[in-house]
């Protein structure tokens, strides 16, 4: 709070995760991200989560995870494989990061 009882407000890093201090915010970022490419699929196609849970061999529960964000049982690699079951290529690109410290970083790039 400022001395006039109004809150400060910070300007977003670009990644919420970061902001709220997460761990691994890149990883949790890019977690989201495929989650979201998932979910779009899905709502494309018109699916009910039973329909997508028999196309994606899971639980309708697990779908509904997914959908939902609620992503603790997800690693990056098996919402990856969910994605090519949907009929969608994963690329993964390893370049040189641009960054003069040499940080390297992670991202997912959705689709338009």
């Amino acid at each position: 709070m400022t001395t006039t009882g109004v809150p400060e407000i910070e300007d977003s890093s670009g990644n919420v995760f970061a902001d709220l201090g997460f761990e691994d915010p890149e990883g949790e970022l890019a977690r989201a991200n495929l989650a979201i490419a998932v979910a779009k699929i899905i709502d494309e196609r018109g699916w009910t989560e039973e329909e997508a849970a028999a196309a994606l061999g899971l639980e309708r529960t697990e779908v509904s995870a997914i959908v939902g964000g609620r992503l603790e049982d997800y690693s990056i690699e098996r919402l990856m494989r969910l994605l090519t079951r949907l009929n969608r290529d994963v690329r993964i690109v390893v370049a040189l990061a641009p960054r003069p410290e040499w940080e390297g970083s992670l991202s997912v790039q959705l689709p338009a």
